[in-house]
């Protein structure tokens, strides 16, 4: 005699097949949305360091956070590399009573982030005393070694009236 199987619905399957897909891109979603959180705190974090070993000419903390072919390039068009910059820190002709910047913001695309802020800086440069304010760019890469400060692009000095 033969049975006669019921057959089965794949409607239950289909569901649960689609809840698991679901809930796995809503996972992935969570992870990149928590990957992201942690790269805007830790390139916020960056910022303010090297912000801060530029004022306290820090040349090891510079060093650790920019990259080996870091390029700056000046609104007046001067270029300097990471040697320049850390020679400038160490040579004794420059010191900064403020060196801080506001209205920061961060976009990350991947393993490359671009922070945006306006920097006032105040003290002496190359043995000469400044005051301005600026608008910089700077480019972040991510390494196999974490975050380095790969590329800035810092404005011409901003009008008085636009200071801090």
């Amino acid at each position: 005699m033969n049975q006669v199987r019921p057959r089965r619905s794949w409607v239950g399957g289909r569901a649960l097949v689609t809840m698991l897909l679901v809930s796995s891109i809503a996972v992935l979603f969570d992870s990149a949305t928590a990957s992201e959180a942690g790269d805007h705190a830790r390139l916020a974090m960056l910022d303010t360091q090297y912000q801060k070993a530029v004022k306290q000419n820090d040349a090891k903390t510079m060093s650790a956070i920019l990259a080996d072919d870091f390029v700056l390039v000046e609104g007046n068009g001067k270029r300097s590399k990471k040697a320049d910059l850390l020679k400038s820190a160490t040579d004794g002709r420059t010191h900064y009573a403020h060196q801080e910047d506001s209205e920061r913001t961060i976009v990350v695309s991947g393993d490359t982030a671009v922070i945006t802020a306006k920097l006032w800086a105040q003290g002496i440069e190359d043995g000469e005393k400044v005051d301005y304010t600026e608008w910089f760019s700077d480019v972040y890469v991510r390494t196999p070694r974490g975050w380095r400060y790969f590329f800035a692009q810092a404005s011409l000095p901003l009008p008085s009236a636009s200071k801090h």
